[in-house]
């Protein structure tokens, strides 16, 4: 379009304006000069484009990581009391690509535990093992709609990531679709606990969650609900030793060889839940109810979790503190995959948990955790549970 404008101007040029052969010619070469800058210039910017093109996905890219060294001591009623040191270390690389993709890759210590990615120090100073934490892609098909796939993280929304249902470090493995306006919010997944045919029956936990989220005076206001199902009646245990079922009732075949266990139970898990963020003061101040029933199971079948937390450990010398209290009952909750510090991981437990920590800066915190917990309320004789962490973490 270029070349043929700067031709019928010269056209013009000559038909008003007889030349000589001698400017005709100057004019020639300045004009052939012209075309091959233009032409050069293009060229130059089609480069820039494609290299703008490829550069993208570096361009937002965002890098995360952090560190945790933890002592903690734990003193369970009839055993020897233990004391350990533990690192917890992960890493997490993410992008968005064209179209309202992103893709994201992490690696965190620890063992094949998804409920843990802490890694015991000792073993003579040996390399620890590192295993792969995240590995998905996220589609926004729409503003408010998102579509996952892969091993990520954890759609299902805890009210202040309590761990009644789900342990704060579980990345789970499947599919999840989620909905979020800013005020009604919904969440399915798929989350497969053995995929492969070959093992059986492929066993995946299934759930749907929905909640609404509105602003009231100088607070706000999060409830909803949600049904998780997980078919487990008959099956053994999905991770651990044969007789590793975090508290769920169980039967054995051969009790003394504990040969042939499987859980007594599916569970069909129904859950109500509620969170209030508002201020006390200049302080902020949380507080949550999350209480779940399984409705596969005739007793022992119910659970709940209520807390509070007041300050927020953001910026240097603020502090946070916690304090939550659980009744988890035997068959309340497929517990595998449940918070595992509290009563040790088990269900068929009740107690406190009391949490401080303070911000060194906005990178660094130093904490506490005590758990005051007793477990075998329901089936067997109580046995008390007393668990103390002290903590820094460091992130960036």
């Amino acid at each position: 379009m270029k070349q043929l404008t700067c031709c019928l101007a010269l056209a013009l040029t000559l038909t008003a304006n007889p030349l000589t052969a001698d400017e005709l010619a100057s004019i020639k070469a300045d004009l052939v000069t012209l075309l091959a800058r233009v032409e050069a210039l293009e060229a130059e910017n089609r480069q820039l484009k494609s290299t703008a093109m490829k550069a993208e996905p570096a361009n937002n890219l965002t890098l995360k990581a952090d560190i945790r060294y933890r002592y903690e001591s734990i003193d369970v009623q009839g055993k020897n009391a233990r004391e350990r040191n533990r690192v917890r270390s992960r890493i997490a690389l993410k992008t968005k690509l064209p179209n309202n993709v992103e893709i994201g890759l992490g690696l965190a210590s620890g063992s094949s535990d998804p409920t843990s990615s802490n890694q015991t120090l000792g073993g003579g100073g040996s390399s620890k093992r590192v295993n792969l934490d995240l590995a998905y892609f996220s589609w926004n098909s729409h503003p408010n709609v998102s579509i996952t796939a892969g091993k990520y993280k954890n759609n299902f929304y805890s009210p202040e990531s309590n761990g009644l249902l789900w342990d704060g470090d579980y990345n789970p493995e499947g599919v999840a679709i989620s909905y979020d306006n800013g005020q009604l919010f919904s969440n399915f997944a798929l989350q497969w606990l053995d995929s492969d045919s070959k093992n059986g029956s492929p066993r995946a936990i299934v759930g749907f969650q929905a909640g609404y989220a509105m602003n009231l005076e100088q607070a706000r206001l999060t409830f909803g609900a949600g049904l998780i199902e997980v078919s487990a009646q008959g099956q053994g245990v999905f991770r651990g030793d044969a007789d590793d079922f975090f508290g769920n009732s169980f039967t054995c075949v051969d009790a003394t060889t504990l040969s042939g266990c499987t859980y007594n139970h599916d569970y069909e898990q129904i859950e109500l839940f509620a969170h209030l963020k508002t201020q006390i003061g200049d302080s902020p101040f949380v507080a949550f109810l999350d209480y779940v029933n399984n409705r596969a199971a005739d007793d022992h079948n119910a659970g709940w979790s209520t807390g509070f937390t007041i300050g927020k450990d953001i910026s240097p010398g603020t502090w946070k503190i916690s304090y939550i209290y659980e009744n988890i009952e035997a068959d309340a909750v497929f517990k595998t995959l449940a918070d595992s510090n509290f009563a040790g991981g088990v269900t068929d437990s009740k107690g406190h948990v009391l949490k401080g920590s303070l911000a060194i800066n906005k990178n660094w915190k130093v904490g506490i955790n005590y758990f005051d917990n007793v477990s075998n309320v329901d089936l067997g004789a109580d046995q008390d549970y007393n668990r103390i962490q002290f903590e820094t973490a460091l992130k960036f």
